[in-house]
């Protein structure tokens, strides 16, 4: 107790690492506990910042010790000069005394923490440019992904279930080892790789994500590895993107995290490379991949970059980034106002910021095409600078709130400071525009989104003598020291480039140069490719009226002309029409005319390139009468996620002549972008018994009210048994999933349900058995990411199951331990369920069988011993090694890699009546279905197969393609 500590804050952050270590308690497992935030938790663990004597106390009592040890050393640091707070702390992630000696990992983990853990925030501070950031951990916002539902059957009766399943960011992460993450611009990828780096280096994931601590991060930029030369191998990973340790590195230590399984690989940006060097780089990954197989891997793209499936065979799971939800803009709105106080200089000042953030979460909530220009974080914090900057009046198009924000940025910041000179350079608004005009411009026509710094100076040195009044004030060195310190537009990186702080300013002053500069022809040839398609539409919007007619026209013809690239440049073309302030009608009526030559849209993807073309393609778009059973469900899923509206007044008109029997699920997911409650009354109300019902949101939820009885329901969200319970009729319920079942602790108000026919359970944390279902007579039971040591052992007590899905670990060797009853018809196995195939013989009644995973030899030789099997679905498999097995009249085929295997099909399933193969994930060149015409009277179903060739080998009517293709007329 008498003990004299060197560096007492020091020693108290130690003691609290090491109990945290002790109790096994990770940051949101703390946070929990003592309902204190991040940024306080981390200041307190890290020796940041003395903590308060309310914080120490609520720490001791959620770790179990005794508060008076911490509060004497609280003490004993406060006494301390107030200086030391202000010192850089370091964190390790083992509890080592300050004074001794770093391990070269420890250095590195530091550093990672340390280099990472700011945010720039667009507009946070307009005085102070250079302090417009935001710790990571108080800024951080847990965002949605979407996940696919892995190895569900894609027909019949598993056709109406969810197209996709959203989770916050750390449990759609959880479980996998490898990740392709989507997302638009400005979207938040980039931040979830930085908050995965600082709090893997730091020790602090949550408990979601326990399988992913004890990695090593490495963040891997492609914007600026891509122009260094070729891509690195580990050893170069710190030399390639500049980090200061790469010369104290071990030798061969990068190889030795890998090769044990320790890294987290974290590669940013697939889009910032051009379109011809990706294939090269995802042969650098798959080189990494084949070299470390244990290894985490998380690589970001936008959307339209590569195709879905591009790194499928390679195991990656592929998730994308939601718009924010009402609640995250809330937060947000929030967060960047609460950020904003804390660097006001005045009470008024703050007391204003107070008044101006309730005014947005009002205008927010009330307009509903600002909360769609809000919905990612890069737009939302320009519009809640512009709101405060304009005093509560903000621009209306997405356009106006670029051009706005360049204004605010290039001028609003030093009027408000009274600077006329800073740094001895004054530059007009025009004068910086030209010169951040010739840098945008110059790194889009090179394909990059970073310069070194020497090529800058180049760029600023070769425009000086043309604007005089520029050159007189100072040298390029000093022209360029100011944009990078006053215009909130450029940064440095590092000591030797230079970039903008978001890819979104570069390609608005690009297309701005690009028509400034009469550059059509170079727009459209560039068109097709993905890194200049925000570059046309802002083309095209800055053009004048006859520019813009020009263009447009000049898309549509070399969209005539050209085979390969005609829909993506027809869309564009119609795209654009949205942006452009004034067009001539013929031109307008040639682009919608090419336009709905791509109409209606036939397929999930084509709905979302329609909808990303904004609010005037409804007037476009058909409605129900004449469409085909695979237009329906398209057409309402572009409306849908347009989301003004005028998209709802569509959707009313559509459903209103909608025959029930017709209905998607497509106008279910819908239901997220509108008001819950209109939305259930008056679109979902008409085909409530023919349609499953599904809630993420408290909102939906009470909406169930006015949807009784229910039979069908699925609760995405995390909801309690009470809130499940509440709007449900026992009685009426035929279907229930819970697909986030995190606070359920037992599972007794499952035996209410006596009409229950199917059960889903998936994500529930505080079980560890389903004894509570023991005699329940459920047909229809799904078990998915359960918790380890889960028992299954009831299953043995459910008297009438007879279908059963497991997506989850096993406990068993071998699947003969499973206690199911033998009575089975449907068993359903996801690819990682860690127990081998042997011992399925023993259901012998087996009719359907769902597999992930390679069966051996010997497995195969079991399930071709079924006698009742007649429907098989397989992915990741090996046709050479199994037997036949001729009582199979249904297959699903859904092959991980390019070879699709058909050749082997005849042999091994010669009684096929129907064959289904989805090529989603593994993208071949050709599928080539001859060898399938030796299985007389064979339906083959071919999904998202990019080129067929065979098919004249075939009746009409006997092979269907989707997404269906269109030919002339159709």
């Amino acid at each position: 107790m008498g003990d004299v500590h060197e560096d007492p804050l020091a020693e108290l952050a130690l003691r609290l690492r090491t109990l945290r270590a002790q109790r096994g308690l990770q940051m949101g497992g703390l946070q929990q506990r003592t309902r204190l935030g991040r940024t306080t938790l981390s200041q307190a663990l890290n020796g940041q910042k003395v903590p308060t004597e309310a914080t120490l106390a609520a720490l001791a009592k959620a770790l179990g010790a005794d508060v008076g040890p911490l509060l004497a050393l609280r003490e004993a640091a406060a006494r301390l000069p107030k200086v030391r707070e202000s010192l850089p702390r370091y964190v390790s992630r083992r509890s080592v005394r300050p004074r001794a000696p770093l391990s070269f990992e420890e250095r590195y983990l530091n550093y990672v923490a340390e280099r990472h853990s700011q945010l720039t925030v667009v507009g946070l501070d307009l005085s102070r440019p250079e302090r417009a950031h935001w710790p990571l951990d108080a800024a951080y916002l847990s965002l949605e992904l979407a996940e696919r539902p892995e190895g569900w059957p894609g027909d019949g009766e598993e056709a109406d279930r969810p197209s996709v399943v959203v989770k916050r960011a750390e449990h759609a992460l959880a479980n996998c080892r490898r990740v392709l993450l989507r997302g638009l611009a400005g979207s938040g990828k980039t931040t979830l790789l930085q908050w995965l780096a600082v709090a893997t280096a730091r020790d602090e994931l949550p408990e979601e994500l326990a399988d992913w601590r004890g990695q090593i991060p490495f963040v891997l930029p492609l914007r600026t590895l891509v122009r260094r030369g070729p891509l690195p191998e580990p050893h170069d990973f710190l030399t390639a993107v500049g980090a200061p340790l790469a010369a104290s590195q071990p030798e061969g230590w990068a190889d030795d995290v890998l090769a044990r399984g320790g890294a987290l690989v974290l590669v940013d940006g697939i889009d910032e490379v051009p379109q011809e060097h990706r294939g090269a780089t995802r042969d650098w990954l798959e080189r990494l991949l084949a070299a470390y197989r244990d290894a985490h891997f998380v690589v970001t793209t936008r959307p339209s970059a590569v195709p879905e499936g591009w790194l499928a065979s390679s195991h990656f799971a592929e998730l994308s980034v939601r718009p924010m939800s009402a609640p995250d803009i809330r937060v947000f709105v929030g967060r960047w106002h609460t950020a904003a106080r804390q660097n006001a200089a005045t009470d008024a000042e703050r007391s204003q910021l107070h008044d101006l953030e309730a005014a947005l979460r009002v205008t927010v909530r009330a307009q509903h095409d600002l909360a769609q220009l809000s919905s990612t974080p890069l737009m939302c914090a320009l519009i809640c600078a512009l709101h405060r900057d304009r005093r509560g009046h903000l621009p209306h198009s997405r356009m106006e709130l670029y051009e706005a924000a360049l204004s605010m940025l290039l001028v609003r910041r030093d009027l408000e400071r009274s600077i006329d000179v800073p740094e001895g350079i004054q530059l007009t608004e025009h004068q910086s525009i030209q010169l951040l005009q010739r840098l945008a411009y110059w790194l889009i026509r090179n394909r990059q989104t970073e310069t070194d710094l020497g090529t800058a100076l180049a760029l600023v040195s070769d425009a000086l003598p043309a604007m005089r009044a520029v050159a007189e004030q100072g040298t390029a060195d000093q022209v360029l020291a100011h944009l990078v310190g006053r215009s909130g537009l450029l940064r440095q990186p590092t000591m030797d480039t230079i970039d903008f702080v978001h890819r979104t300013f570069q390609d608005y002053l690009g297309a701005k140069a690009a028509i400034e500069a009469h550059d059509f022809p170079l727009l459209v040839n560039n068109a097709h490719d993905d890194q200049w398609e925000d570059v046309i539409r802002m083309a095209v919007a800055h053009a004048r009226p006859a520019e813009s007619a020009d263009l447009l026209r000049r898309l549509i013809s070399r969209g005539d002309v050209d085979n390969e690239h005609r829909p993506r440049l027809h869309l564009l073309a119609a795209a654009s029409l949205y942006y452009a302030t004034e067009i001539e009608p013929d031109v307008r009526n040639l682009v919608e005319q090419h336009a709905r030559a791509l109409m209606p849209p036939r397929s999930q993807e084509e709905a979302d390139t329609l909808a990303a073309l904004g609010p005037g393609i409804l007037d476009l778009l058909p409605g129900p009468h004449g469409l085909e059973s695979d237009e329906v469900g398209p057409v309402v899923r572009t409306a849908a996620a347009i989301g003004s509206d005028q998209a709802y007044a569509f959707l009313q008109r559509f459903v209103q002549s909608l025959p029930p029997s017709s209905v998607s699920y497509e106008l279910l997911e819908g239901w997220e972008h509108f008001d819950a409650d209109h939305y259930a009354q008056e679109i979902l109300l008409p085909f409530r018994d023919h349609l499953p019902l599904a809630v993420q949101t408290n909102d939906q939820r009470n909406a169930l009210r006015l949807l009784k009885p229910i039979t069908d329901i699925s609760f995405r969200g995390k909801f309690t048994e009470d809130e499940i319970i509440e709007h449900l009729s026992p009685e009426h319920t035929e279907r229930l999933q819970i697909y986030s079942g995190q606070l359920l602790r037992d599972l007794k108000f499952i035996r209410r349900f006596t009409a229950l026919k199917e059960l889903a359970l998936s994500e529930c944390i505080q079980l560890s058995h389903i004894e509570d279902l023991t005699g329940i007579r459920v047909p229809n039971l799904r078990l998915i990411n359960l918790p380890d040591n889960f028992s299954f052992n009831a299953l043995a007590s459910l008297p009438e199951l007879t279908e059963l899905a497991l997506y989850t670990r096993l406990p068993w060797e071998n699947l003969g331990e499973l206690p199911a009853p033998s009575r089975l018809l449907s068993l359903r196995l996801a690819g990682w369920i860690n127990t081998h195939l042997a011992g399925i013989s023993k259901w012998e009644q087996l009719q359907e069988l769902v597999i992930n995973a390679a069966p051996t030899p010997a497995e195969w030789r079991e399930i071709s011993a079924l006698p009742n099997l007649t429907r098989l679905y397989i992915s990741e498999y090996d046709l050479a090694q199994a037997t036949p097995a001729p009582g199979i009249t249904y297959l699903q085929l859904s092959p991980v890699d390019a070879d699709t295997q058909l050749e082997w099909v005849p042999e091994i399933f010669p009684n096929l009546e129907q064959v289904s193969i989805n090529c989603r994930l593994s993208l071949p060149d050709v599928t080539n279905v001859a060898p399938l015409k030796r299985i007389k009277k064979l339906q083959i179903y071919l999904t998202y197969a990019n080129q067929v060739v065979g098919l004249e080998e075939f009746a009409p009517g006997m092979v269907h393609l989707y997404p269906r293709p269109r030919t002339h007329g159709t």
